[in-house]
């Protein structure tokens, strides 16, 4: 079982690509593996034949964990003359940095009851392997690989962008396929939960259960901000292809914000604190309303609106493109989650454990309000948004959070934020 992250120490066997017998090549996928942070491919360091299964489908594994046993070209030419190895000796420690050299077989497991593909190209047209899962996929319905997109590493086609594409054709899926699948019952549709929604449905139940939730919020008068953003909009959009939105300035105050308020940038850890020494901030990133993940920009405090609005920008594709990396979901201690772009006025969070708080950026919107004038008070129309904070109640108490979100709020609306674009 591979270490898909620092603070990951375990994952679920969630999709076999393989089962006994079967031959395996160098870069085949074997399996995939679900955490509470990422799912991802597993492909072979080895070529050979599987030999036997250690963990099952749907079992959690440690990392460290043996998985399987493949036999490779080389065992299995000797194995004439020589007694067959013990299984212990057959099977090399994940934790091995070189399994290779230590042994003939590959600690990585992989199993499945699928059907044996079809015939279908190794590879892509562009020479990147082909998956088995990829190949039944393409031959089953007889696409063309050069027609499918690849969001996978260096292109690689991934078994998700067929699915797309068969999507955009219009094309049914065949029953063989593990897709959520509607059932209808008189008046009424049972549609499954995919493991995504699962997870995230444990995540946010036992968040629930670990922190006391408290929400707070301030509203804020985003003139500063949108005066810059009116003036640099156009020349952003021409040198980046995006727009210039709210939520990087936002992050900015945050980091400006948080070395004054260390117990926010931390993570609870039983009774003690562990404060972050750095400020790893998690973006929270809607997959076309299929489920949410968290990616982490890393040293965000090093980074001013430009470079965060990029890096946001990088995560967001990289999420929606299924190529995040474990080391993306790792180590956050704080969280920032944009409901505003789906025109919310106000959302109460719930913490991304196992960090202390979390905040919600809304909707901007232009309304009256009341502002000091030369002559008093007077009605102005002005860019205004709700920034509201879940944090744990068992951590900080009111006073701290509500200073903290005072602090940003002043920055937002007092900082010159055309010196970050200098």
């Amino acid at each position: 079982m591979p270490q898909l992250g620092e603070s990951v120490d375990e994952g679920t066997i969630s999709a076999w690509h393989k089962k006994p017998g079967d031959l395996i090549a160098v870069d085949d996928i074997l399996l995939e593996i679900e955490t509470d942070k990422v799912a991802t491919e597993v492909p072979s360091l080895v070529a050979g034949v599987l030999k036997d299964i250690l963990v099952a489908e749907g079992d959690i594994a440690k990392v460290g964990t043996i998985l399987c046993v493949i036999e490779t070209a080389d065992q299995s030419s000797s194995s004439t003359s020589a007694p067959p190895p013990q299984k212990g000796k057959m099977v090399a420690d994940a934790s091995s940095p070189s399994p290779e050299k230590d042994s003939d077989v590959n600690p990585i497991s992989l199993s499945g009851t699928r059907k044996k593909p079809t015939r279908a190209p190794k590879n892509a047209p562009d020479g990147t392997p082909l998956s088995p899962a990829v190949r039944r996929l393409i031959a089953h319905h007889d696409l063309d690989p050069a027609a499918i997109p690849g969001t996978g590493r260096q292109g690689r086609i991934q078994r998700s962008d067929v699915l797309t594409y068969l999507d955009k054709k219009d094309v049914r899926q065949p029953a063989t396929i593990a897709r959520p699948t509607a059932v209808s019952t008189n008046d009424k549709e049972r549609v499954p939960f995919s493991s995504l929604r699962r997870k995230i449905a444990q995540n946010m139940l036992a968040s629930k259960q670990q922190s006391a939730h408290v929400l707070q919020a301030v509203e804020v008068d985003f003139s500063a901000v949108e005066r810059v953003r009116t003036f640099m909009k156009d020349a952003w959009r021409a040198e980046t292809g995006t727009s210039l939105t709210y939520l990087p300035f936002i992050a900015r105050a945050v980091c400006l914000s948080l070395p004054n308020f260390p117990d926010l940038n931390a993570e609870r850890d039983g009774d003690s604190l562990l404060r972050h020494k750095h400020i790893h901030m998690a973006f929270a990133i809607d997959l076309d309303h299929k489920g949410l993940v968290a990616p982490v920009l890393k040293n965000a405090e090093n980074l001013k609106v430009p470079a965060l609005a990029r890096g946001i920008v990088s995560l967001s594709q990289k999420a929606r493109n299924g190529q995040l990396l474990p080391d993306d979901m790792s180590g956050a201690g704080y969280t920032l989650t944009n409901n505003g772009s789906f025109g919310t006025l106000f959302t109460a969070p719930i913490i991304n454990q196992p960090q202390v708080a979390i905040l919600s950026t809304d909707g901007i919107k232009k309304r009256p309000v009341v502002v000091e004038g030369p002559d008093g008070d007077e009605i102005a129309i002005r860019p205004m948004g709700i920034l509201a904070q879940s944090f744990d109640h068992c951590v900080v108490d009111g006073s701290y959070s509500a200073s903290f979100l005072n602090c940003v709020k002043e920055i937002i609306e007092t900082r010159n934020w055309s010196a970050d674009f200098l």
